[in-house]
């Protein structure tokens, strides 16, 4: 359903591994972790073909990253420039839209601690050329090319920064990443940064001089601000600063998990009043539930539906945030550089080691309609929940 062109193509076959690039074992296998199935019916069945097939779908967050097997290989693979896109999985998932960060956040090609200029610089320019390789995704930098990819049985790729920390203090580098094609970017990551405060801050002081001066400068050009990752306070600057709605692509609500990755009401709230969008989150272990401790489509479902009870349909999307192979181990193996576990602290969990039935990009959106579906939700309210919703406010604000 609504597959998309593959050929074939692996990351860097036009290049010779062990003598252009180091060759690492990588997690590619698609059934990393058991079958998981929503039972639907055949007409259940028809229903999501007609979605899938006939309305855009939007991931807010979702990777072709592919991780190593091995976990003492995960950190000195996202040191090299060469690290592997799953075409093959991105063809299968049937998502029209991504928004991509390919990973910033871990990329430690120059630095010990990531999130600086010249590894970012790096990635997009080696991830461009392995993308101009092959025919299943493209870089989308309109809104007019987002509304191309059903037609073109292509993956849309709308390039995206998980935090503005690169920036320093350097106004112009907006516009430059604006020129390599970002068209996405976040304020902070968990901890604080020029702009503002991160979500693990004991003292969120808010967004600063530096960062509504941001705001303004990606309002200019037509870039997407998402706060995901901000301290609340923040985040409510942010909202009132912009001129523009602003979306949070991949969170959850605090009321039903209380950790500071959680997003509490009045913050959702907010971001809804300004005619932004909530994507709701499922990487591991962090919008789990008190009903639904156990990491699952059903914990994470729980969130999605306290939020449109919260902020109303019109306001909620997908942001899974998966990609392929152990994504606990990554989380493990970044704690101390990224503050993971601090985002998840507050609350007393068995940890899971990945999330049933939203392992990877293959399975997650589908099966959030599936869940839908069986949920006996309206065409019109999923088809807006899987993509109408961020379609009507990128259309507002990219060019």
């Amino acid at each position: 359903m609504n597959i998309k062109h593959y050929e074939g193509y692996t990351s860097f076959s036009y290049l010779k591994a062990n003598k252009d690039y180091k060759r690492y074992n990588l997690a590619t296998e698609l059934d990393r972790t058991p079958a998981y199935s929503l039972h639907l019916t055949v007409e259940e069945e028809n229903k999501l073909n007609e979605i899938m097939n006939g309305k855009p779908i939007v991931s807010l967050r979702d990777h072709g990253f592919v991780v190593p097997e091995d976990y003492e290989d995960i950190l000195p693979y996202c040191g090299e420039l060469h690290t592997f896109f799953h075409y093959e999985g991105i063809a299968k998932s049937g998502i029209d839209i991504i928004f991509e960060n390919f990973m910033d956040g871990i990329a430690t090609i120059t630095s010990k601690n990531g999130l600086k200029w010249d590894d970012v610089i790096y990635l997009l320019g080696m991830r461009y050329a392995d993308i101009q390789r092959q025919s299943t995704v493209f870089i989308a930098r309109s809104y007019n090319d987002l509304t191309k990819a059903k037609q073109l049985k292509q993956t849309a790729l709308l390039p995206s920064l998980e935090a503005a920390s690169i920036l320093e203090n350097e106004l112009d580098r907006v516009d430059i990443l604006y020129g390599f094609g970002i068209r996405c970017m976040g304020i902070t990551y968990n901890e604080a940064n020029t702009l503002g405060s991160g979500l693990i801050e004991q003292r969120d002081g808010g967004l600063t001089n530096f960062g509504r001066r941001v705001v303004e400068r990606m309002n200019t050009l037509g870039m997407i601000i998402d706060i995901s990752h901000c301290g609340d306070q923040t985040s409510l600057d942010v909202i009132a600063e912009s001129r523009d709605p602003v979306f949070m692509t991949h969170a959850g609500a605090r009321a039903l998990w209380n950790t500071p990755r959680m997003k509490p009401d009045n913050v959702l709230q907010a971001c809804a009043e300004k005619g932004g969008i909530i994507g709701v989150c499922a990487a591991p272990n962090t919008t789990l539930t008190k009903r639904s401790p156990k990491h699952s489509i059903q914990s994470v479902m729980e969130h999605f539906e306290y939020l449109v009870g919260l902020v109303g349909i019109n306001h909620v999307g997908f942001g899974p945030d998966t990609f392929f192979g152990d994504h606990v181990a990554l989380q493990h193996a970044f704690d101390d550089i990224l503050g993971i576990s601090a985002s998840h602290s507050g609350e007393v969990f068995k940890e899971s080691p990945y999330v049933e039935g939203l392992e990877n990009p293959v399975e997650a959106v589908k099966n959030m309609i599936s869940w839908m579906i069986k949920q006996n939700y309206s065409i019109e309210d999923i088809t807006k929940a899987s993509g109408q919703n961020a379609m009507r406010v990128m259309k507002e604000i990219l060019i």
